[in-house]
């Protein structure tokens, strides 16, 4: 079924909503069709595939299992969703994950940690809210994920290209192997049947003395059943020109086919997802960590810093501030008490010292004191000093 909508997301992406998978006594009844393979051929098409789990009822049943097999060297596409977390408390959110990953790492080969999102990913309100931040972060994190696909769709087609590129070589050096060993009158079949069966041993032979990577090779399984109705005696045997041709193309034209996409990606606007739920938490005091942290105080009149100012003008006195100012080897003596790694109170101090003479008159001394407090308390620290932040004689230079 096909639904359009006027909605401003469908303007840059399209939806495809699988069946629900079958689990428990459901599984035993047949679909009617492959789904695992129906579910393979999207997979070869698609720029992103998302695997949905109940944070309640997690189970990989036997259907899911296939289905995830069948996404085999597409793993880089791959995301997991770990939904309804809020229906269960911390302590047994934390098992629930972690029995996921170890699940999740049984069926999925790869040497990379599939990323999993965690989070309540709908309108109604969270029933458990303790880990309301994480999943504000969570959510943050895969609508950035999302939104970046129209920006590297070009990039990831011609990695579709380059996976078909080498697809077909391997699958030429197989056609070659198998017709090799045909004889050429008499126990045809009996050696195609031998010949299949023993496929796994063609696979190894080439991989070695070609060396060709094992994720680069067909499906054994599937190919065994392909060759099963096939003539081996009217294979073609190799033919070096067209293997160079091929080898030619994944070592130059590629290259400058990458030059040539990012390029002309830097000439266009910028391609990201928007509209819908993209919009909603991107500005206005709902977007994610508005007033928090280093935002805390964005919409006051007065300078948020000054409410503890007191207190650090108390330290700041104690450091032989000279011409009202502390040099940075006496800030540091205070600053380093705080135990933040070195880089961190590097930053702090950057961000601190606004009109970049080397030194903190009381009111950066201050703000780098509200900075140290923000980290500690968990935020990330902004890359630019915001405006509510600046201190107010030095709003002036602004």
């Amino acid at each position: 079924m096909c639904a359009q909508l006027p909605n401003p997301v469908l303007d840059s992406i399209s939806i495809i909503d699988t069946p629900g998978i079958l689990s428990g006594e459901k599984q035993r009844i047949s679909r009617g069709y492959d789904f695992a393979a129906v579910l393979e051929w999207f997979a070869e098409r698609v720029d992103r595939i998302i695997l949905l789990f109940d944070a309640h009822k997690l189970d990989i049943s036997d259907e899911f299992s296939e289905v995830i097999k069948a996404l085999k060297n597409h793993e880089d596409k791959i995301r997991v969703v770990l939904n309804k977390a809020d229906q269960i408390e911390t302590q047994q959110l934390m098992r629930v994950y972690g029995a996921l990953m170890w699940s999740l790492g049984k069926i999925i080969n790869t040497p990379e940690v599939v990323r999993v999102y965690i989070g309540s990913f709908w309108s109604h309100p969270l029933l458990i809210p303790d880990n309301r931040k994480l999943f504000e972060a969570e959510e943050q994190d895969l609508f950035k994920d999302i939104q970046s696909l129209p920006r590297n769709a070009a990039l990831r087609k011609l990695n579709d290209l380059i996976k078909r590129a080498r697809l077909a070589k391997v699958h030429a050096y197989i056609i070659s192997s198998l017709k090799k060993e045909m004889p050429n009158v008499f126990g045809k079949e009996s050696k195609k049947k031998e010949l299949v069966n023993n496929l796994g041993e063609i696979y190894a032979k080439i991989e070695r003395e070609h060396q060709i990577s094992a994720g680069d090779f067909p499906s054994l399984r599937k190919m065994q059943e392909l060759l099963q109705t096939q003539d081996f005696s009217k294979f073609q045997v190799l033919k070096p020109k067209l293997l160079d041709t091929v080898d030619d193309m994944l070592a130059n034209d590629i290259a400058r086919l990458m030059v040539m996409v990012r390029q002309e990606e830097s000439l266009m606007p910028s391609q990201v997802v928007k509209g819908g739920a993209f919009d909603g938490t991107m500005n206005g005091p709902f977007g994610h960590g508005y007033g928090e942290g280093a935002g805390e105080g964005i919409d006051d009149i007065e300078w948020v810093v000054g409410k503890d100012k007191p207190t650090y003008d108390e330290i700041f006195y104690t450091l032989s501030p000279v011409n009202g100012k502390i040099t940075g080897a006496n800030a540091k003596k205070e600053m380093v008490k705080s135990k933040l790694p070195n880089t961190v109170l590097g930053k702090i101090w950057k961000l601190a010292d606004v009109d970049k003479d080397g030194l903190l008159d009381d009111e950066e001394f201050a703000l780098a004191n509200h900075l140290i407090k923000v980290k500690l308390e968990g935020h990330e620290l902004p890359t630019d000093l915001p405006p509510h932040l600046i201190p107010p004689s030095k709003r002036r230079l602004e």
